[in-house]
């Protein structure tokens, strides 16, 4: 039984999956009126020619730009399309003038790569101060600091890849900017997931996980009046993508978005109340946490290899879910865990057999 009609709908606009798929948060099942909108354009260009099949299709590709800018809080001129959330992440800051060795305050959900590529161009980290274990931004805190100091920008995973917790990116931005100071937004996570309209002054993201597009297109987008100086150029994109991923925005606007936010942070907290405690995993976000992104850290004594031992064994019974190495959040976690992130069309059942399954590891 799906946890609501709407995950019937979701389910029955998508081809059958082999597996329980709980794993959004990798790649989402892309429905087949995405599908059909790629293959469908791809014949396009084989016939008609790519450039003269692009221009056939201006008024989608706009219309593909003005949903996802509604997701998002930005016009359709503001945006710009690259193949990942790192490469967006990599074109914000190579077209960004900054100081030499610029200081960049970040939360504790940070993303691994995402430090890379600070530490990479020799950029001062400084890691903002947690209201919690989970790493949410403590933003009294954060506004007393910047009574005294400012960075040249913060940078917010507003949900991270290694766990749950969702920041609270609309405060955090009101204060940075009461300090005149801009804030970037990776929302991989987030956007499809959750309410993603923030004022943040630049975002970035990917189609593929809870938006269900295609692999192979992120996005970028720089708001107007941004108090970041940044101007990322149009570069040579994935058009067949782009058709994809405005296909798939357009089916979230239809079900209704902040109906989809509110039915998956409902799943995300039925999924925490279901595999809490569960052969000694230990689920490592609030139940009520407002996303479907769940994590589990290993029973006492598991390493890494042992947690990727087990989704091992769970993919070979047919239940797919994510080890999520410690290198995704680094300044928060010390350990690998199990990363589950069902999407609206998760059965029950699913969530059972998964809680079956990772009762008798290691027992």
């Amino acid at each position: 039984m799906y946890c609501s009609e709407l995950g019937e709908k979701w389910h029955a606009a998508r081809a059958e999956p082999s597996i329980a798929h709980l794993d959004a948060a990798s790649a989402g099942r892309s429905s087949r009126a995405v599908i059909e909108a790629i293959s469908l354009h791809l014949e396009k260009e084989a016939v008609r020619g790519s450039y003269v099949a692009a221009d056939d299709e201006a008024e989608a590709l706009q219309r593909g730009r003005r949903d996802l800018g509604s997701l998002i809080g930005h016009t359709p001129e503001e945006l710009s399309f690259r193949d990942s959330a790192r490469a967006g992440l990599r074109a914000i800051l190579n077209s960004w003038t900054l100081p030499l060795s610029p200081t960049v305050w970040v939360a504790k959900n940070e993303f691994g790569p995402n430090l890379d590529e600070f530490e990479r161009r020799d950029f001062a980290v400084r890691v903002l101060p947690s209201a919690d274990v989970y790493g949410h931004v403590d933003v009294d805190a954060l506004e007393n600091m910047l009574q005294f100091e400012q960075p040249d920008f913060i940078h917010i995973c507003h949900i991270g890849s290694g766990n749950g917790a969702v920041q609270p990116l609309r405060e955090i931005v009101e204060v940075a900017h009461h300090a005149s100071v801009p804030v970037v937004a990776d929302m991989a996570q987030s956007v499809g997931h959750v309410p993603t309209v923030t004022g943040a002054d630049v975002v970035y993201g990917t189609s593929r996980k809870w938006l269900t597009g295609p692999r192979g297109v992120g996005f970028v987008g720089v708001r107007a009046d941004s108090l970041a100086q940044v101007e990322v150029e149009s570069s040579e994109s994935f058009i067949a993508g782009q058709l994809g991923l405005g296909t798939a925005v357009s089916e979230i606007l239809d079900l209704g978005q902040q109906q989809v936010f509110r039915e998956l942070a409902s799943i995300g907290r039925i999924a925490r109340e279901r595999l809490h405690g569960i052969g000694s995993w230990e689920v490592m976000e609030p139940v009520d946490e407002p996303s479907a992104l769940v994590t589990l850290a290993a029973p006492p004594g598991w390493g890494a290899a042992d947690v990727a031992a087990a989704r091992d064994k769970l993919l070979e019974t047919g239940i797919l879910v994510t080890a999520a190495d410690s290198w995704r959040a680094p300044l928060l976690a010390g350990h690998s865990m199990l990363r589950v992130s069902p999407h609206l069309d998760v059965r029950r059942e699913q969530l059972d057999e998964l809680a079956t399954t990772i009762r008798t590891m290691g027992y």
